[in-house]
C-alpha cells in the first residue's frame, strides 16, 4: 500500500487539495456571515478571472467543458486497456486511472460549491434590496399586475422590428451591442447592483443547449455570461439581463428572473423593455392561468397580436426539445437547486410572480 501511495504521489496530493475545496465549502456555509465572507472574497476572485476570459471573444468555458469531457474519455480508454490486458503492475495503473477520474469530478465539484454554491446561503437580492416576495398573493393583485404588463406590452410591441409574419425580428447582433447598459437605471435605485457589465458571450453549441431546455449560464469558473443565440430573440434582451444579475453574485434563480424583468423594464431602449414585459408576462400570466382562467381569459384580450405571435413563437421552439433529453437534463439541475438548499428545486422559478406582485 505505501509503495502505490508512492507511486500515485501526485494524484493523492490532487485529491487532498479537492477535499480541501469541500472543506472550505462546508465552512463557508455554516453560518449567514461566513458565506457572506466566502462569496465577497470569491466574487473579486470570478471578477478577475472574467477580465481575463473576456478577452477571447468566443465563450471559453464551453471548451473547457469539451476538454473535461474528452479528458474523461481518455482515462476510460486507459482503464479499459490496461484492465484487458490486467498484468501485475497494469492493475496498478489502472486504480491510478480510477483515482484521476475521481479527482476530475471532485475538483470541478469543489470549485463549482466554493464559487458559486455558497452564494445560495449569503444574502441575496431580497436581504440587500428590502424588496420581499409577499407572503400571500390574491388573485386581484395578480390580475391587476398581469394587466398591467400586457398592457406595458401592447404600447411596446410595434416598437420593435418585425418580420413578415409579425414575429420579433431584431437582430441579436442590436441585442448583444446594448448588453452593457442594462443595468445602469435600476442600480440607481439599487447601488449595490452597480459594476461595470461586459458583452455576454454567444454559445457555439447553443442547439445543444436548447435540447438540454437552457437559455443561457454564468460560468463561476470563468466568470462569463454565455448565452443561447439558437433560440428566440424575443426573450434574448431579458435572459442576458438574467444572467448578468448572476454576474453580480446573485444565486436564486427567481430572483434573478424578478432582475432580468425589472433590469430590462427600466432600461432606456424599447426592446429590452418590451423583452422584459414579455418575460414577466409568460412568468405572471402561467400563475394567473392557474389561480382564474376567466381572468386570465379577460388579461389575454389585451395582448397585442405582436406579443401574441413571439408567445406561440416561443412555444412552438421549444416543442420541438420535449423528450427524455430535456427531462433529464431538467431533473438534474432541480437535484441541484436542491442540493444547496433551494427546497422548491426548479418550481422556485414561479417565486418570481410572488416579487413581481410586490415590485410592480
Amino acid at each position: 500500500m505505501r509503495d502505490f501511495f508512492k507511486r500515485h504521489r501526485a494524484v493523492h496530493l490532487w485529491l487532498l487539495g479537492a477535499l480541501g475545496l469541500y472543506a472550505a465549502y462546508f465552512l463557508g456555509i455554516s453560518s449567514r456571515g461566513a458565506a457572506n465572507a466566502v462569496s465577497a472574497a470569491t466574487q473579486v476572485l470570478k471578477d478577475a478571472c472574467a477580465r481575463f476570459w473576456y478577452l477571447f471573444p468566443f465563450s471559453v468555458v464551453e471548451w473547457f467543458y469539451a476538454a473535461f469531457i474528452a479528458a474523461v474519455i481518455a482515462l476510460l480508454a486507459v482503464l479499459f486497456h490496461r484492465v484487458r490486458t490486467w498484468r501485475g503492475r497494469r492493475l496498478d495503473g489502472a486504480c491510478g486511472c480510477v483515482l484521476s477520474i475521481a479527482c476530475l469530478f471532485l475538483t470541478a465539484g469543489g470549485l463549482y460549491c466554493l464559487l458559486w454554491g455558497v452564494n445560495y446561503y449569503a444574502d441575496g437580492f431580497q436581504e440587500r434590496s428590502g424588496v420581499c416576495a409577499q407572503a400571500e398573493v390574491s388573485v386581484e393583485e395578480l390580475e391587476r399586475v398581469t394587466a398591467l404588463f400586457a398592457d406595458r406590452l401592447a404600447d411596446l410591441a410595434d416598437r420593435v422590428e418585425r418580420d413578415e409574419s409579425g414575429v420579433f425580428a431584431v437582430s441579436r447582433d442590436e441585442i448583444f451591442a446594448a448588453s452593457t447598459g442594462i443595468y445602469g437605471n435600476i442600480s440607481r435605485e439599487f447601488p449595490f447592483l452597480a459594476r461595470e457589465d461586459r458583452t455576454p458571450k454567444r454559445m457555439v453549441f447553443s442547439r445543444l443547449f436548447s435540447a438540454m431546455g437552457f437559455t443561457g449560464f454564468y460560468s463561476p469558473y470563468t466568470g462569463e455570461s454565455n448565452l443561447n443565440v439558437d433560440c428566440p430573440a424575443c426573450l434574448l434582451p431579458a435572459t442576458i439581463a438574467h444572467e448578468l444579475a448572476h454576474q453580480r453574485g446573485i444565486a436564486s434563480e427567481q430572483e434573478c428572473n424578478f432582475l432580468a424583468v425589472a433590469a430590462s423594464t427600466a432600461f432606456d431602449n424599447p426592446v429590452y423593455q418590451y423583452s422584459g414585459y414579455l418575460m414577466g408576462y409568460i412568468h405572471l400570466s402561467n400563475a394567473l392561468y392557474r389561480a382564474d382562467r376567466e381572468r386570465w381569459a379577460a388579461v389575454y384580450e389585451r395582448l397585442p397580436a405582436g406579443a401574441a405571435a413571439d408567445l406561440r413563437n416561443n412555444s412552438d421552439y421549444w416543442a420541438q426539445f420535449e423528450g427524455p433529453v430535456a427531462e433529464a437534463s431538467t431533473k438534474v439541475y432541480d437535484t441541484t437547486l436542491r442540493s444547496y438548499g433551494q427546497t422548491a428545486g426548479i418550481q422556485s422559478y414561479g417565486t418570481v410572480v410572488d416579487l413581481l406582485v410586490a415590485y410592480y
